[in-house]
């Protein structure tokens, strides 16, 4: 009972020290009494009867002394826990219920207050209370329980009887349930050994029929496995090459090496295929497949290249000038979230940070020949590990890198030069598209655009068939992964043999499909294979464009334009329903589309070129090209020496002779040496005829045609190989091919849109802005719609924010001169891809582009753009009109403008005429100019103003001052040469003198056909220039007949340098490989060479002496000499090494290999050269000579004649003749020079002069020696030089000199006449002049361009 545990725990709190505190009250509160006074009524203890304290004199009960007493008992608080609390009198509890429990001050609470032992007593007073109450109820209950007890009892004894016998019973009933659970155990595991059986049964015939027609299949699979595995080793070697090597290597060069590689393995016996591939070996056919999809082309190369990147360990860098790898990798990463980058990108390195971390791939598109230097640890994959995981450091910051990341670099260059240090980082790839990759993506074009159900049909059914494949493979893999994971008995395994069936029920279905689909695919293939000519013939097409840019750097095409040309013609060339004639109909348009479009981005000097490009392209396609003739054509073949002597040397040129000899080796001309021999007079009349492409050649050869025709023409007349070239690309293409399409300005702006740039590639004197504001204004783009700036140092930003708000606002930008803002290149080509793209340009937006060539220029701005080129007129005729017609003559005003109308109109005229006539003279080469130098417009436009100020400003017309001006200031400000401007003022003064101003009908040139007309109205000119003859005679400039030939031989010159600047490295003639050609060349040259000259023999033989300043000039020669002597031996010494592959093969051994295959000069042999142009076989012989002429000196002494031409450095040999006389006369040496003597005498003197000396070897370019009345003469037909008697240097007192009909005449060591400028103010072409006496005015032969030359260019 709880209270009552609380009052004994009350009591037990109490301790006799609190009893004794009650006990020693003398005057207790009330309280404490009434405490006190109920546990003595609860013990029974009467109370003392005293009087009344009050006064009141009754008597009454006073418990407090019997309560000291209980008090006093030590066992006071031990009674009260032992109280007998079952058995309380009556009366007792009575009267404690009466007076205490419902006192409202006998409570704990209240008596707490006052001492806290009777709170502990008051506590136990109340729970003895309670217990009593509860008692009463609780006592006869307890009696009744316990009767209840003892009843229970017997019952209980009587139940434990039955159970017993109960638990028997059940016993035995279990025991027969149990062995009834065994007998039917037993009977359900026979019923299921049968049906296991059955099923086994069921299942073995499935299984032996299901994999028994795998069986052929996979025993074969198995063999040739076996097979493979054996020739792992070799295949894995060679593919390892293949990735590690040949990425970088075109697609004949990696066969060639694949083929090497192969035998190699086979002669050490590793095992490896008869047939080896890289996508046999290492290649999926279904991820092959599924990158074809995505645009991968379909040819091996292309192939390999995905297996390349796919297998390397480093990360590729593709070359793709054409953008195949760009579109693949774009398409196949694109569902991996591809991010794609450029070097000019500003937060490029923030995307790769997120790539690295997230494992996304990469595209860094566009780089040039380096790479940052940021990228280095993506690039060498410098990771390291921390706390198990991977990062890697790119720049400052440390990432996390995940394994997936993938990282693809991309170029557009054409043939770019990594060094080893960005090689070694990288896995460089060629994927310049090859003319397979091409054929197959332009038949699938044509397929598409002519036969679309068909092309749809293939597509769908190459999709279906990777889908097809994939599945096959999925299920084969599946079936061997059941076999080998399942465990035990596998007739026992359900989802093991469903799985089986059910593959081998679909691998059936696949099986069959695939059957229908090549079924169908093999149809739809020889359809398309009908239009094959037409990918055939466009491929070769684009592979002639794609070497242009070996010319010009400009010349730059994208195959996405070419594409769309394509794709043009198909819509827009004749339909008809006989395929042959629909093909044909598309060859006809697109080939002629292609030749329109690139003629206009082409100079006029490259158009010709082209046609013949494209011609020889087509032929070589169609199998009609013998390559060994058309090498000869443009090289004229090579050797050193020719063994048979010149039949007819009075006019047959020891060049052409020995051209005639090497083209009789070839096959199609045999015995052409021996007919001319045989014939010289017949062989004459086609070397005089003036016409002689169209005249037939004598007896046999009469029948030749094409090629072969051509290259008996070069060998006597090379200046007519231009009019046989057109004769030959008409007969084999069309005339259309030899008349490119004019300058078309709205033709050109109808093919641009907002996106494509249009630009103008310049030339020497073209300007077309005037063309292009005229233009602007016809479109209602003028003034304020169209903003031009000259592009320049800090003039990129301008421009920048010109090209900013013109794409906004739809109006037109024209940037001049990119040439000279390299540096800005890169930006405005990240403008052209980013910012003015379809999406945010108005349409009406154009920019405009002007640029000399230049490999600077951004090739993706080249490929996409609209390239024109606007070239002044060619002809005098066409250059006086282009004056006349534009501003500012064309203008009413200014030609009417001045006072003296007169004067001003012949001065106007002769002005014009002027200015054509320098620029014309520019095709002359150097009998024109030495330097080719760009008049243009603006010269002409500055002297016109001039000539019209003076003459309103003057009375006399001041012909000195204009003469000054435009002489020496307008045109000759541009005139760096001496002889140059000796020229120009010549020239000028044919039309600033008296003369013209005086008379009527002036002559500007001989003949009547060039005078001033009379004074008329602006019209009346205009006539006079367009009844001018078309063609220009060479007298007209002031030069001989012959001047026309030295103009035809340079452009045949132009035309097949350029030619060769396109072809690819080939074999040399007779079927040899072009590593044979060197090496043969290079060691019949060694075999020549003589030792290097004794310089310590010569200084002993020949010491310095003061008398004799020719010892010094022999001995700095020898040094010379021997310095060229020793770069020619060891270069073709370590040609020979490399050829071998002893030594490596360096950029400069190689370009010595490829000058020596074409027969040119190497570079490396003429840094150290005297200055030649003579072809390789003539340079060596010509080497030779001049060696042999240094040691005839050391042996015998100085020679009576000196050759001139043989000196490396001819000044140094004048000095010393000058020094010689000097020191014998004892005169300053600076008033010593010479007087020259033109002796009768050819080749030999008997003895040397008094003083000075006698020299030969001289050629007259321009005139001849008129050896009657030695006097300079004219030339004589078709003879271009005239080799110099001796000459008699006779030095002297040059104050006594009288220089009487004389012409000056400059000599010059090369044909070129110009070289470097050097200090003295002269080229280092020029050697000195020599005075030859003429009886016509020195000027006739100034404008002859007369000048003697060292050697020629044969």
């Amino acid at each position: 009972m709880p209270a009552l545990e609380a009052a004994l725990s009350a009591l037990d709190t109490l301790k006799p020290a609190d009893i004794t505190v009650v006990k020693s009250m003398q005057n207790p509160p009330g309280l404490v009494k009434l405490v006190m006074e109920s546990i003595c009524v609860m013990k029974g203890i009467k109370p003392e009867r005293k009087p009344d304290p009050g006064g009141s004199g009754k008597m009454i009960e006073d418990f407090w002394g019997p309560s000291k007493k209980l008090l006093s008992d030590m066992k006071f608080l031990d009674n009260l826990k032992a109280f007998d609390k079952d058995n309380i009198p009556a009366a007792n509890i009575k009267k404690i219920r009466e007076k205490f429990i419902d006192n409202p001050e006998f409570h704990p609470s209240v008596i707490k207050n006052v001492s806290s032992a009777c709170e502990g007593l008051c506590k136990w007073v109340r729970a003895m209370e309670v217990y009593e109450r509860v008692a009463k109820v609780v006592a006869p209950k307890r009696e009744r329980l316990k009767e209840a007890e003892s009843e229970l009892a017997i019952q209980m004894e009587k139940l434990k009887i039955k159970r017993a016998e109960l638990k028997e019973v059940e016993d035995r009933l279990q025991a027969l349930n149990d062995e009834f659970e065994i007998m039917n155990n037993k009977k359900k595991d026979l019923e299921d050994n049968i049906e296991l059986c059955s099923q086994k049964l069921v299942r073995a015939e499935k299984l032996i029929g299901g994999l028994g027609g795998e069986k052929d299949r996979w025993t074969e699979a198995a063999r040739l496995l076996g097979i493979k595995y054996t020739n792992l080793t070799g295949d894995v070697l060679l593919s390892s090459g293949m990735v590690a090597y040949l990425g970088a290597f075109t697609v004949d060069y990696r066969l060639e090496c694949q083929k090497q590689w192969h035998i190699l393995c086979k002669q050490r016996k590793v095992p490896c295929s008869e047939e080896f591939t890289l996508s046999n070996t290492l290649g999926d056919p279904v991820k092959i497949r599924a990158w074809q999809i995505a645009g991968l082309p379909v040819d091996s190369f292309s192939i390999d290249n995905g297996i390349i990147v796919s297998n390397s360990r480093r990360w590729p860098l593709m070359i793709d000038p054409q953008g195949q790898a760009n579109k693949w990798i774009k398409n196949m990463e694109k569902s991996n979230k591809l991010s794609v980058i450029k070097l000019s990108d500003a937060n490029y390195v923030r995307t790769m940070e997120n790539a690295l971390q997230f494992g996304t791939p990469v595209l860094l598109e566009n780089i040039r020949e380096e790479l940052d230097a940021v990228l280095e640890p993506v690039l060498l994959k410098q990771t390291f590990k921390q706390q198990g995981v991977e990062y890697i450091r790119l720049g400052e910051n440390i990432i996390e890198y995940s394994k997936d990341f993938r990282f693809y670099t991309t170029t557009r260059l054409r043939n770019p030069h990594y060094l080893p240090e960005v090689a070694v980082k990288v896995c460089l790839l060629n994927f310049m598209i090859t003319p397979l990759g091409l054929e197959d993506q332009l038949l699938g074009i044509v397929a598409a655009k002519e036969k679309p159900e068909l092309e749809e049909k293939k597509n769908k059914l190459i999709i279906e068939s990777a889908a097809n494949k994939k599945q096959l493979k999925e299920i084969e893999d599946k079936i061997l992964e059941v076999l080998s994971s399942s465990q035990g008995n596998i007739l026992e395994d359900e989802t093991a043999i469903k799985v089986l069936s059910s593959s081998k029920v679909l691998s059936e279905e696949i099986s069959e499909k695939q059957q229908i689909a090549s079924a169908t695919e093999k149809q739809i293939d020889e359809t398309r294979l009908g239009y094959r000519p037409v990918a055939v013939h466009s491929s070769i097409i684009f592979f002639c464009i794609s070497e242009l840019a070996n010319i010009e750097p400009m010349y730059q095409y994208s195959l996405t334009w070419f594409i769309n040309l394509y794709i043009q013609s198909i819509a827009n060339s004749k339909t008809s329903e006989v395929l042959l004639k629909r093909i044909n109909n598309i060859i006809a348009h697109f080939t002629n589309s292609i030749y329109n479009n690139v003629c206009r981005s082409l100079f006029e000097k490259d158009k010709l070129l082209f046609s013949l490009l494209l011609t020889i392209g087509i032929m070589t396609g169609k199998g009609n090209l013998n390559d060994q003739l058309w090498r000869f054509l443009l090289t004229g073949g090579i050797a050193l020496e020719n063994p048979y002597p010149n039949p007819a040397p009075d006019w047959l040129s020891d060049k052409s002779w020995s051209e005639i000899v090497r083209a009789s080796s070839m096959e199609s001309l045999h015995g052409l040496m021996e007919h001319v021999r045989s014939n010289i007079p017949k062989w004459k009349e086609i070397y005089d005829s003036a016409r002689p492409h169209e005249e037939k050649f004598p007896d046999e050869w009469s029948i030749l045609k094409g090629m072969e025709r051509m290259v008996v023409l070069r060998c006597f007349r090379p200046d007519k190989i231009i009019p046989a070239v057109q004769e030959f690309i008409t007969d084999n293409m069309g005339k259309t091919y030899i008349e490119p399409p004019t300058f078309d300005l709205v033709g050109s702006y109808n093919d641009s849109n907002c996106c494509a740039p249009l630009i103008f590639v310049l030339s020497p004197g073209a300007d077309p802005m005037a063309g292009l504001l005229k233009f602007a204004d016809d479109l209602g783009m003028g003034g304020t719609k169209i903003q031009t700036i000259s592009l320049g140092q800090g003039q990129g930003p301008i421009a920048a924010n010109m090209i900013e708000s013109a794409f906004k606002a739809g109006t037109w930008v024209v940037l001049q001169n990119c040439h000279l803002a390299t540096s800005w290149m890169s930006a405005l080509e990240k403008i052209c891809e980013e910012i003015i793209t379809p999406e945010n340009t108005n349409p009406e937006f154009r920019l405009w582009l002007t640029s000399y060539p230049s490999d600077k220029f951004p090739v993706s701005i080249l490929q996409n753009g609209v390239k024109m080129t606007n070239e002044p007129p060619k002809g005098l005729r066409s250059n006086l009109l282009r004056s006349y017609l534009n501003d500012p003559i064309s203008d009413p005003a200014f030609f009417n403008s001045c006072e003296k109308q007169q004067v001003w109109q012949k001065l106007l005229l002769g002005l014009c005429f002027f200015h054509a006539l320098v620029q014309e003279r520019r095709n002359f080469g150097p009998l024109g100019w030495n330097i080719p130098y760009e008049f243009n417009e603006s010269d002409l436009r500055i002297s016109m103003r001039q000539i019209q100020m003076f003459l309103n400003e003057y009375e006399e017309v001041p012909l000195e001052a204009l003469t000054y001006l435009t002489g020496e200031c307008n045109y000759g400000g541009r005139v760096t040469d001496d002889k140059d401007r000796r020229l120009l003022l010549s020239l000028l003064s044919i039309f600033f003198n008296r003369n013209l101003v005086e008379q009527d009908k002036y002559r500007l040139s001989d003949g009547d056909a060039y005078i001033i007309p009379p004074h008329g109205p602006y019209q009346s000119y205009i006539e006079y220039i367009r009844n001018l003859p078309t063609i220009t005679d060479p007298g007209v400039f002031g030069l001989h007949e012959n001047a026309d030939i030295t103009k035809d031989n340079k452009e045949t010159n132009q035309l097949f340098d350029g030619v060769l600047l396109t072809l690819p490295r080939q074999s040399g003639g007779g079927g040899k490989s072009s590593q044979e050609v060197v090496d043969n060349l290079a060691a019949d040259i060694l075999s020549k060479l003589p030792e290097d000259f004794n310089l310590e023999m010569v200084i002993e033989k020949y010491p310095v002496v003061y008398e004799e300043s020719m010892n010094t000039v022999l001995r700095q020669e020898l040094i010379r000499f021997n310095r060229l002597t020793q770069v020619v031996r060891s270069s073709l010494i370590d040609i020979g090494k490399a050829l071998k592959g002893l030594v490596v093969m360096s950029s400069e051994l190689e370009d010595v290999f490829n000058s020596m295959l074409v027969g040119k000069v190497p570079g490396m042999w003429a840094s150290k050269s005297y200055p030649s142009l003579k072809p390789l076989g003539s340079y060596i012989a010509d080497l030779l000579a001049r060696l042999h002429f240094l040691q005839d000196w050391i042996d015998n002494g100085p020679p009576n004649v000196f050759w001139v031409s043989g000196f490396y450095f001819t000044q140094s040999f004048l000095t010393g003749v000058s020094q010689n006389f000097a020191r014998k006369y004892t005169i300053p040496i600076d008033h010593v020079g010479f007087e020259f003597e033109v002796t009768k005498y050819e080749t030999e003197m008997e003895s040397k002069p008094e003083d000075g000396a006698y020299i030969k070897g001289l050629f007259l370019e321009g005139a001849r020696w008129d050896r009657k009345n030695m006097v300079i003469g004219e030339s004589l037909p078709k003879i271009l030089y005239d080799p110099l008697p001796i000459i008699w240097l006779k030095p002297g007192d040059s104050s006594r000199f009288l220089h009487e009909r004389v012409y000056v005449c400059p000599v010059y060591k090369t044909s070129a006449r110009r070289g470097t400028l050097s200090t003295t103010g002269h080229s280092t072409n020029y050697v000195l002049p020599i005075e030859l006496p003429s009886d016509k005015p020195q000027k006739h032969w100034i404008n002859r361009g007369v000048a003697c030359l060292c050697q020629l260019d044969d």
